[in-house]
């Protein structure tokens, strides 16, 4: 069992990667492996709608979106952390979302699906909740169960010190990885006993307009 945490902040080591940090103490804890995937801080493109993952499952920008395309379907679960900027997540995150999640439905949607998923947000003071909210779109999207905390999964600081002392938001992280592992868990016990994935079928596109 593995879980991949993705930082989605420009800084390697800030207060986004010591929250995902408190996450994955508590998954390995719970005898699940993690390995953290820093998006980096050179500019992303957002997406510009070529559709030319059509087919490949792959973006046409050869960056850290498809690094992480190229390793996800070897893991169990995924958490994606970010800060926020201007009440959201960070553009860089946004663009990585965007490009990562339709370049998978593009190629057929195997990666993600039925797969657990997480949001941590990392704030100085607010923010938080309406990220927390853009974020979970894209796991309702992908078909990915959503995993929560006894809390909305959020610490507070300006520096990875001030987060350290949110004794109540690392609680909060601890949870959601004790959450994430017995979600994984249930999930390979049941395939385990015979249990299937639910059959798929193919995508109906209706639009709005009818002339």
């Amino acid at each position: 069992m593995k879980v991949l945490l993705i930082n989605g902040s420009p800084h390697r080591e800030g207060c986004t990667y010591t929250a995902l940090c408190e996450v994955s103490r508590a998954l390995n804890d719970n005898g699940v492996d993690t390995d953290i995937f820093w998006i980096g801080n050179k500019a992303l493109s957002g997406c510009i709608a070529c559709k030319k993952c059509q087919g490949t499952g792959k973006c046409v920008f050869n960056d850290s979106v498809n690094e992480f395309l190229e390793i996800a379907g070897d893991y169990d679960g995924f958490v994606f952390g970010t800060p926020v900027h201007w009440a959201g997540a960070t553009g860089a995150m946004t663009s990585f979302m965007d490009r990562a999640f339709y370049a998978d439905l593009n190629g057929g949607g195997r990666r993600f699906r039925l797969k657990p998923a997480a949001a941590v947000i990392s704030a100085r003071r607010a923010g938080t909740t309406a990220t927390w909210d853009q974020m979970n779109k894209y796991f309702g999207r992908m078909q990915m169960p959503i995993v929560t905390s006894q809390y909305w999964n959020m610490v507070h600081g300006a520096c990875p010190e001030d987060v350290r002392r949110d004794l109540e938001g690392l609680q909060t992280m601890r949870t959601l990885g004790n959450n994430m592992a017995f979600f994984i868990n249930c999930k390979n016990l049941g395939l385990k006993m015979g249990l299937r994935l639910p059959d798929t079928e193919a995508p109906v596109h209706t639009n709005f307009i009818r002339s």
